[in-house]
């Protein structure tokens, strides 16, 4: 494998890993009832445990990587000296540094109780999904545009990451809805999430125009250019996903009163479909974050 190829791999599992970590522990620890939100975290514990995991190795093999990518290839990834200047000489190694602070963070959450861990990771995941705004196609503007950039960068991963990360837990809410015990709960838990999923999808996609705005100065119509043809089947995936949340919301729900098991499974295979569609998205920006802007 190559390292351009290597960083496009560590870059995907590590975007995808912090917005799945940040959504979904948000979602739990501000918008679900404490009792239910610890009866879905101990259904969703497991893997969001080996997300979190991913989510801290990936920051440490990133750094080799990455740092064999800037030099003459593999041969140059353990480099002391390589790295060193890689880390304290770059805006990629300032990127790293917080990165790894939100990995210690991550970390040092799994050794908490329950509830914090899910604090903890909120918060160390949200610190690495900012940090990602330190480099990319932010960094080539100047003064305070660039500042807008980096700020507009931060929103749109944060609401992208609150959108794609809360489906998960929704799909175990769902599930509950069948228990008289959670049902009250598990409604509210719903509702919650269908206002805070407005906000998120509409910030989604004023964030992501703004972004297109700033880097190409118009829409992404070049199709012999790499970058503008990813860049134009993201934005039609996400208009997908756009579509499916609002059939779900506007469709499926008021169908549970009239065909509960019917109106649940469109739910749940509607969410899926957004979580895959979203995880292909962020694969995209892996691979086109990289290409040159044009």
């Amino acid at each position: 494998m190559d390292t351009t190829t290597a960083l496009q791999l560590c870059r995907f599992l590590h975007d995808a890993s912090l917005m799945l970590l940040w959504g979904a522990c948000a979602y739990l620890s501000l918008l679900v009832p404490r009792a239910l939100a610890d009866t879905v975290w101990r259904m969703v514990a497991k893997p969001f445990l080996l997300i979190a995991a991913i989510a801290v190795l990936t920051v440490l093999a990133v750094l080799p990587v990455t740092t064999a990518n800037i030099g003459n290839g593999w041969s140059d990834a353990l480099d002391a000296g390589m790295i060193h200047d890689v880390i304290f000489k770059t805006t990629v190694g300032a990127a790293w540094q917080a990165q790894a602070l939100a990995a210690i963070v991550m970390a040092g959450a799994l050794l908490l109780p329950e509830k914090r861990c899910r604090y903890g990771l909120t918060l160390g995941a949200g610190l690495g999904l900012a940090s990602l705004s330190l480099t990319g196609h932010a960094s080539m503007l100047e003064g305070w545009l660039k500042q807008v950039h980096r700020a507009n960068d931060i929103l749109h991963v944060l609401a992208g990451g609150g959108w794609l990360g809360a489906l998960v837990p929704l799909l175990s809410t769902l599930r509950l809805l069948g228990r008289p015990e959670c049902r009250a709960e598990a409604q509210l838990a719903l509702r919650r999430f269908s206002n805070a999923g407005h906000v998120a999808v509409a910030l989604v996609i004023v964030s992501g125009i703004v972004n297109t705005l700033l880097i190409l100065k118009r829409l992404p119509t070049d199709w012999s250019s790499p970058y503008q043809m990813l860049l134009a089947v993201k934005i039609a995936l996400v208009a997908v996903m756009a579509v499916l949340a609002i059939i779900n919301r506007y469709v499926f729900v008021p169908w549970i009163g009239r065909n509960h098991d019917r109106a649940l499974l469109a739910l749940r295979l509607g969410s899926v479909a957004e979580i895959v569609i979203a995880i292909v998205v962020i694969a995209l920006v892996a691979v086109f974050g990289m290409l040159e802007p044009v």
